[in-house]
């Protein structure tokens, strides 16, 4: 049968896990059939291995043309943990292998069919919550537990150590039907939900691996770790990074009025300009829904909930007075923006533990000396505490954009700390620790005081202004330590 297939006088070929292993089946440019070779995985299997295995018979090298890879399933809804586990283990094998995550998938699998995502974790826990308050239809929390042998709930209430998602996605295999479709259909919901709000605010993971810039530039080399074995070295790599600045131009910016919902939006604080168009909502933990709007601005978009517009400084505007604070804004706005870049790269298996695992992707660059680089980026206060000997030396500016990225708090002399605070839905960075003494100068500097819940607070702008605040703050009370935290 595999002859006839190769040599064309069959179009039909159909092969097991005993055909799976040894055989090519792919449009070999030596063979007579190069036709498009359309794979469909009609049983999955229990071992993720062995599809991938098999799917492989028919996408090798020296192929005229790559397959169309189909799986097949049926309305059971268990079946997709199967498909999931091999969604899940073609994108790894992409990022490990060559660096680029898509070459892995082939684009076969769509985000929500990777029931092992990071979104899909945060959607199991929301569902938890849910069928604890008794909301998903279908299924209680009493009969949850009985059927799926699963506690999520003690004395004290709903549990902090919930089941992890290989748990639920395994107990639902001996469900009953009408219980699995209960129970992935709520589910499903919250992972699509999940996906479209990391997409609308411009934070999902679209897997592309390949950074890329106008100009990469090695500024330095530090071995932190050779094996004791080969020698073979790991090294953290100060890259620059500088990158050609495409601010939205007016015109484009005015033809979002296109929407009939759109408004022209100026900041009476700042001075900047953006145009607020409708935004996807958010399902929030307690199931009620959060009502969004998206800014768009001449280098950024962001989406902000509804509600904290009304204590903001933005205000409607004409459309000649958008123009003028566009232009201005589009003529502040530099050329290129240099950043610099840190990635661990070399040997990273006996290493992998102790790099962030918050952030586990695999990213690819080439230099302007054309030197090829592959490894993991990590943020400078991963640095700063890898390489300092005792406190941490990290820049005023990447501090500021460490602590709006919210997973770091930063611990400073004389008890002070800062930390990233979300304040009617907008993210700002917090100073806590000070003592009234020491109010009226860091006032002076540059901090901001607000009155919240009866309790005086002290926030640093998030906007560039912010980085000179933070020297200033820094030359009297310099950095003792960075520290791992959620992000929020």
């Amino acid at each position: 049968m595999t002859y006839s297939f190769m040599d064309d006088s069959k179009r039909i070929l159909i092969f097991s896990d005993a055909g799976g292993t040894g055989r090519s089946y792919h449009a070999d440019l030596g063979a007579k059939n190069q036709r498009l070779r359309v794979h469909y995985l009609l049983e999955p299997g229990w071992k993720a291995d062995a599809a991938i295995q098999g799917l492989g018979r028919t996408n090798r090298t020296n192929q005229a043309q790559p397959p169309l890879f189909r799986p097949v399933a049926t309305d059971v809804k268990a079946e997709k943990r199967f498909l999931s586990t091999i969604a899940r283990r073609l994108d790894t094998l992409g990022a490990i292998t060559r660096g680029q995550r898509q070459t892995g998938g082939q684009g076969l699998f769509r985000p929500e069919d990777n029931l092992e995502s990071p979104y899909a974790r945060d959607a199991l826990r929301q569902l938890y919550r849910q069928i604890f308050r008794g909301a998903v239809r279908g299924c209680s929390l009493q009969r949850f537990e009985e059927a799926t042998g699963l506690k999520l709930a003690d004395e004290t209430g709903l549990k902090e150590d919930l089941p992890p998602i290989t748990t639920f996605l395994n107990r639902l295999l001996a469900l009953k039907l009408d219980l699995q479709a209960a129970l992935f259909t709520a589910f499903e919901e919250l992972l699509d939900q999940r996906i479209e709000g990391a997409i609308a605010a411009g934070v999902y993971d679209l897997g592309l691996e390949t950074l890329r810039a106008e100009s990469f530039r090695v500024t330095d080399r530090a071995t932190i770790y050779t094996h004791p074995g080969s020698g073979a070295e790991t090294q953290l790599l100060t890259i620059a990074q500088k990158t050609r600045n495409r601010p939205l131009s007016l015109a484009d910016a005015l033809d979002w009025l296109d929407d009939p919902k759109a408004r022209l939006l100026v900041n009476s604080r700042s001075g900047r300009a953006a145009v607020q168009v409708p935004a996807t909502s958010l399902m929030l933990d307690d199931g009620t829904i959060e009502p969004r709007i998206r800014l768009v601005r001449p280098s950024e978009n962001h989406s902000v909930p509804l509600k904290a517009t009304g204590d903001s400084h933005w205000g409607a505007v004409n459309r000649a007075g958008f123009a003028t604070a566009w232009q201005k804004e589009l003529a502040d706005i530099p050329e290129f923006s240099e950043t610099t870049v840190h990635m661990v790269s070399g040997l990273l298996l006996p290493i992998w533990k102790q790099l962030p695992q918050d952030e586990t992707r695999v990213y690819r660059l080439q230099t302007d000396d054309g030197e090829r680089l592959i490894g993991r980026r990590v943020s400078p206060a991963w640095v700063a505490n890898t390489l300092a000997a005792e406190a941490p030396e990290v820049s005023a500016a990447d501090l500021h954009a460490l602590l709006l990225a919210g997973k770091t708090r930063a611990e400073l002399a004389d008890g002070l700390e800062l930390i990233r605070a979300r304040v009617m839905g907008v993210d700002r960075i917090e100073l806590r620790g000070f003592t009234p003494e020491q109010k009226d100068r860091l006032k002076a500097q540059g901090f901001f005081s607000e009155i919240i819940a009866w309790k005086l607070r002290l926030f640093c702008p998030v906007d560039q202004a912010g980085v000179a605040v933070l020297e200033s703050l820094l030359a009297q009370a310099p950095v003792r330590g960075l520290h791992a935290r959620k992000s929020c």
